[in-house]
């Protein structure tokens, strides 16, 4: 790596290339700046190469081609990396490696203060020296140093008992947070921040948004986070192809501005398409008529030529996404959940208490908390894979449940995706395969192990199998984790069109507010049941509103929310008994041609066939009151 001093850039990226296997860069020329202090995100699907330039830009990995500048003076912390510490470290003992610095002064000082003590000893330079390391050790926060550590280990919600822990024996998660921490303590000058979110839970994430806020150096961030990209940056960079696509505005406007621009440079390859495809038909006119006529036959030859100038611009590439839906069935019955007095403990600690809640048919329903408070213990509990410790869980007669879980397992995990599908679905092979390639599962990437598989795409092979079937009551743990920003969006648009009961536990706040008609959350062994959306239960929270505000809001709530989750309810109903009555058409139609010499017959036809138009235009009608 070179560095070098550049006035108001952080960091330089020239013409970087880098790749894995030959003839298959996955940084292709990358260039661009990132000036002192700003906030941008790098945007990109899984294996665009974020995380690689991350690590070539901490010198972890080298560029093949290309360079990167950063200045000398310029100190560079990155997230994802955990560096290795001395056996028996502590997390606090991580945690105080970010006052290193402040730590060798202090001892300084001391010793300068025993040599002073010494009258005879204590000369002028002494003096001098001892008051440089004074000022150094004010400036660069010693007298705060406590009062930082409590404030930043708190505000990441890293519980007092885990800072005496091993750091060897804390897991993947935990290790992160206190990486980040420890970074945040050091007072880094560029921050590169890879999924910072993944292992916090929703108060962590806000309190980092506001540590940006305020945060005087530079960030460069990688996140699935909607909501944190929205209220952190203020450019995006997409690499795309190995190269840099620049935004000048947080993710909301990324999104609006990529399908522009991807509608204007399809508009322009049409239009550039349908010029040339005029000039080769005048072309091959002109060659026709030119038989035996140089003149007309090199008119032809240039007027060909002009067409292949014309093409100046490349077709727009989508990316690819995954096409299912989930299956449903649906609801018949008065309730889908009841849970009465239900209780769940771990030792003498009591996770939640819930005296009495209903679920209704067409509910959404967010389960909210921090970590560890017991909301992945309450699915089990409804899914029947754990026992309480009091209390009842009842599921109605007519609902089928499905969950997929915070972290997939397979019963056979060296089986290969193919098999696995093929087994435990009863599918052809080429059944199989239709199915997984609507979930980007295609070519030899069928015939991979399931063990090896990463646990964005063990989710999506858990997803693939999970919307084969016909469900009524979906329960979802952590549906976007692990998944990029497209497959979120399309998880999304999934949950969007299904229409019956859904049940959620998520700290992704875009998902949350998108889909959440009622509120669950677990809080230090409190359970309050919020009848209301995201926003609405964010707004009772600002204001200090408490269990019985929230009682009052979910009556309200009820109000609120039912006329809409029953008019979608009778919206699909309408639409299902529209399709029966249409299919039902088709079918004389077909009677009448096989019976086409039977008079009584087509009598009979057209009297059924009068029903059921009077039928079709009530349910019509219908439809549309119940649409508006």
């Amino acid at each position: 790596m070179c560095y070098n001093e550049k006035a108001m850039i952080d960091i330089s990226i020239q013409n970087i290339k880098k790749a894995f296997e030959e003839g298959n860069d996955i940084l292709d020329g990358l260039t661009f700046d990132i000036n002192d202090g700003e906030r941008v995100g790098l945007l990109g699907k899984n294996g665009a190469g974020k995380t690689t330039l991350l690590k070539l830009i901490t010198g972890e990995l080298s560029s093949d081609e290309g360079v990167i500048v950063v200045p000398e003076y310029r100190t560079i912390g990155l997230i994802s990396q955990i560096p290795e510490y001395p056996v028996g470290f502590t997390a606090e003992d991580v945690l105080r490696t970010a006052f290193n610095r402040l730590t060798a002064i202090r001892a300084q000082m001391e010793a300068l203060e025993i040599l002073m003590s010494d009258s005879a000893e204590a000369d002028g330079e002494t003096l001098k020296a001892y008051d440089k390391l004074a000022f150094d050790y004010d400036r660069l926060g010693g007298y705060t140093m406590e009062y930082e550590l409590n404030r930043v280990v708190n505000g990441l919600r890293i519980p007092h008992e885990q800072r005496g822990q091993l750091f060897d024996s804390l897991s993947g998660g935990e290790k992160t947070r206190i990486n980040l921490a420890r970074l945040i303590l050091e007072n880094t000058d560029i921050l590169l921040l890879d999924e910072p979110t993944n292992h916090l839970d929703m108060r962590a994430v806000e309190w980092l948004e506001g540590f940006l806020d305020k945060f005087k150096g530079t960030a460069l961030i990688i996140s699935h986070d909607r909501y944190f990209l929205d209220k952190t940056i203020s450019r995006a960079i997409e690499i795309q192809s190995g190269k840099a696509e620049f935004y000048s505005g947080n993710y909301s406007y990324y999104v609006v501005e990529k399908q522009r621009r991807y509608e204007e440079q399809l508009e322009k390859y049409e239009r550039e398409q349908a010029e040339a495809k005029r000039l080769n038909d005048a072309a091959d006119r002109l060659y026709q008529w030119g038989t035996g006529n140089k003149m007309l036959m090199r008119k032809s030859f240039a007027v060909r030529t002009r067409a292949e100038r014309v093409l100046k611009t490349d077709r727009p590439d989508r990316d690819k996404t995954m096409r299912a839906k989930f299956g449903e069935r649906e609801f018949r019955g008065d309730e889908v959940l009841v849970i009465r007095g239900l209780s769940k403990a771990f030792g003498e600690r009591v996770l939640f208490d819930i005296p009495e809640v209903e679920v209704h048919g067409g509910e959404r329903i967010a389960v909210i908390g921090d970590n560890g408070t017991g909301k992945t213990t309450l699915v089990k509990l409804i899914m029947g894979e754990e026992l309480p410790d009091a209390g009842l869980v009842r599921r109605g007669p007519a609902v089928k449940p499905a969950c997929l879980p915070q972290i997939v397992k397979f019963d056979h995990p060296r089986r290969s995706i193919l098999d696995t599908l093929m087994y435990e679905q009863d599918l052809s092979p080429q059944a199989a395969r239709n199915r997984l390639g609507a979930f980007m599962f295609s070519g030899e990437d069928v015939f991979k192990q399931v063990e090896a598989l990463s646990g964005g795409e063990k989710s999506r092979l858990r997803l693939c199998m999970l919307m084969n079937n016909e469900i009524n009551l979906l329960i979802l743990d952590e549906p976007t984790n692990h998944l990029d920003l497209p497959s979120r969006e399309w998880i999304e648009e999934a949950v969007g069109e299904y229409g019956e009961t859904l049940i959620f536990i998520s700290h992704d706040r875009y998902f949350i507010n998108r889909f959440a008609t009622r509120v669950w959350e677990i809080d230090d062994g409190k359970f309050t049941d919020y009848g209301c959306g995201f926003s609405e239960y964010r707004a009772l929270k600002a204001d200090g509103f408490g269990a019985e505000e929230a009682k009052k809001a979910q009556n309200s709530g009820k109000k609120q929310i039912k006329k809409p989750v029953d008019a979608a309810k009778d919206v699909k109903r309408l639409e299902r008994d529209i399709e029966k009555l249409e299919l039902e058409l088709n079918e004389i139609q077909l009677e009448r041609d096989a019976f086409a010499t039977d008079y009584e017959k087509l009598m009979d036809l057209d009297g059924r066939e009068q029903e059921v138009n009077a039928l079709l235009e009530a349910l019509y009608d219908e439809w549309a009151r119940v649409g508006e």
